[in-house]
């Protein structure tokens, strides 16, 4: 959370060493589904949100207090941060609400389109080409997520539709974070990530005059959350920065099998074959960008 994820030198890749980042990352993104699931027993997403921010402000001023890194933190983008982070509140309340009504392994395998729907809008945002394989990658992974969600078009399940959302969400999130990281240090992202995520939950859980207070078995879960979510992203940031994505990405697709079993043996879920189907066909299309690319800046440097 403190350091950026500068481009690996393909000469000078740690591939055994992301593999372990990477598994510390499955950890965490397994545990906070887990814990967002528990939580709404008794907390709504907002209010998820607003304690989750709470930890996070702390948390992240503690880091950048350790790391020296406090003088980072800026007020010049405000409007770029306000955007970056309305997307990604909005898909992550989604995705709190989609893994109490949906099985986790399907929410999981939609979260995993979002890479398609960043290569889609970095045209429009980021000033990169939509090039005939983006386009292709696109289209086999939608085909991917119709696999997965199979939806009644008669009946829409609002559990569906918001796993789907949160992937625009997160896709969006990242494709503003990208722009910010071109002058803003993580720690400010960060900071400002949290802080004003703060600022949301608050309004949108207290609207009604009634914030719920976690019981005390819940208060673990609640810290879980909070802590998972940004070492969660740390460690993928720290596998990017010493590995390709080639091989990075790979490993954050084995959080499908992982969560697959934890909810069948957590939660009784059965384990549906066209959602595996689905996501393999999610992940051979965002593969296909990832590579293609990585060929790409190789031919170039050459």
């Amino acid at each position: 959370m403190i350091r950026s994820a500068a481009a690996p030198d393909p000469t000078q890749s740690q591939p055994l060493k992301a593999a372990m980042w990477m598994s510390g990352a499955i950890v965490m993104f397994s545990a906070m589904a887990l814990g967002g699931r528990t939580l709404s027993a008794e907390l709504d997403t907002f209010e998820i949100m607003l304690y989750r921010s709470i930890i996070g402000v702390v948390l992240v001023l503690a880091a950048g207090r350790i790391a020296g890194t406090l003088h980072q933190i800026k007020a010049d983008r405000l409007g770029l941060h306000a955007t970056r982070n309305l997307s990604h509140f909005a898909g992550q309340n989604l995705w709190f609400y989609a893994i109490t009504v949906l099985p986790l392994a399907q929410v999981i395998a939609l979260e995993f389109s979002s890479p398609l729907w960043v290569a889609l809008a970095a045209p429009f945002f980021l000033a990169e080409r939509l090039t005939a394989i983006r386009l292709f990658s696109a289209i086999l992974g939608f085909v991917g997520i119709l696999i997965v969600a199979r939806p009644d078009f008669t009946s829409l399940d609002p559990g569906l539709i918001a796993a789907a959302l949160a992937a625009v969400g997160f896709a969006g999130s990242a494709v503003f974070t990208k722009m910010l990281t071109r002058d803003q240090s993580i720690t400010c992202i960060m900071f400002w990530l949290t802080a004003m995520q703060l600022v949301f939950g608050t309004i949108c859980a207290g609207y009604d005059g009634d914030i719920a207070w976690p019981s005390a078995p819940l208060l673990p879960w609640v810290l879980l959350v909070a802590v998972a979510g940004l070492v969660a992203h740390f460690c993928l940031t720290s596998a990017l920065s010493i590995a390709p994505a080639t091989i990075v990405i790979p490993f954050d697709f084995l959080r499908l099998p992982v969560i697959a079993v934890l909810g069948m043996l957590v939660y009784g879920e059965a384990l549906e074959i066209w959602v595996l189907v689905g996501a393999v066909i999610i992940f051979a299309a965002n593969y296909l960008n990832i590579w293609t690319e990585a060929r790409s800046r190789t031919s170039t440097r050459s």
